[in-house]
């Protein structure tokens, strides 16, 4: 898996911040969390063709989030678009974005399946599962999680002491069933081991709350808003939003194994407070800057 920050903002961008997005690419699933305005625009700086993009997760419907859906969309339409984009986002997704095309010239070039999500885990295929949990917030906001799948390991030394090479044998052996070769039977466990998946949480746009505890439960890494530093408790706790410390204390309770700060308020033209906030409570702690790449 690959990760892309494309907007590390709050609700108003900065000159070298834009509003949020974050994209994560897994085999052929191009997954992009929120979809600020400008997000089409960041992902052609950073190099990302927008065709890349298979599913579109929204968190909430407050501006900063999704103005730059429309346009992303009819951008598509535009190049040819082959696949069937998927849409996901809490309670009234599908009547907000059927909205959000009245209000435009918005011709219907793209095909889209848009979901209202109902259930925790709302996606799974052979490789990876999505889940998503609801948020504290002024609004109904989500948080999420891609959860790969462990995997079968092979030790192709091991598999070649016993006369196997590269082959539908070792596909088999990968899939967990036994094979037979010179009269003897070999299990998968003789030449491989399990391999847990990965697991990267999105938790943006909440006060610190027991389902993003939950939602966060040993992940490898924790994208985490961070709106406000530690001073400002009380206006993150007013605005239902997290102050570094809180992002801190929440990679702690969930035992993350790293934590990237984002989603940051425009009077912070430095960083390194809230950077400092959150250490007091988690060590691993990294800020994310717009165009950032986390390889897993």
């Amino acid at each position: 898996m690959e990760i892309t920050f494309l907007g590390t903002s709050s609700m108003v961008p900065t000159k070298d911040r834009n509003h949020a997005g974050v994209f994560v690419t897994h085999g052929s699933e191009g997954i992009l969390f929120d979809c600020g305005e400008g997000t089409q625009r960041q992902l052609k700086i950073a190099g990302i063709p927008l065709t890349r993009i298979t599913k579109i997760l929204i968190t909430h419907w407050h501006g900063d989030h999704v103005l730059g859906l429309p346009g992303l969309v009819q951008s598509l339409g535009s190049m040819n678009y082959d696949k069937r984009l998927c849409i996901y986002g809490p309670k009234g997704t599908k009547k907000r974005l059927a909205l959000l095309k009245k209000a435009f010239v918005f011709e219907e070039k793209v095909e889209l399946d848009v979901f209202d999500i109902k259930k925790e885990i709302f996606y799974e295929d052979a490789l990876l599962s999505l889940q998503a949990l609801l948020l504290e917030h002024t609004t109904d906001c989500l948080g999420f999680s891609i959860i790969e799948h462990e995997k079968r390991k092979i030790d192709m030394n091991a598999a070649k002491r016993l006369g196997l090479s590269e082959g539908p044998l070792i596909g088999k052996l990968q899939e967990g069933s036994n094979v037979k070769i010179n009269n003897k039977v070999i299990s998968p466990d003789e030449v491989s081991h399990i391999e847990k998946g990965m697991k990267i949480s999105y938790v943006t746009d909440t006060a610190l709350c027991n389902n993003a505890v939950k939602l966060a439960k040993d992940s490898d890494i924790l994208i985490c808003e961070s709106t406000y530093a530690d001073d400002l408790e009380e206006k993150a706790e007013k605005y239902k939003h997290m102050t570094s410390r809180h992002a801190g204390m929440l990679a702690n309770k969930a035992n993350v194994n790293q934590l990237i700060l984002t989603h940051f308020s425009q009077r912070y033209k430095d960083i390194h407070q809230i950077a400092e906030d959150a250490k007091t409570v988690f060590s691993n702690v990294t800020c994310a800057y717009d165009f950032m790449k986390v390889k897993l």
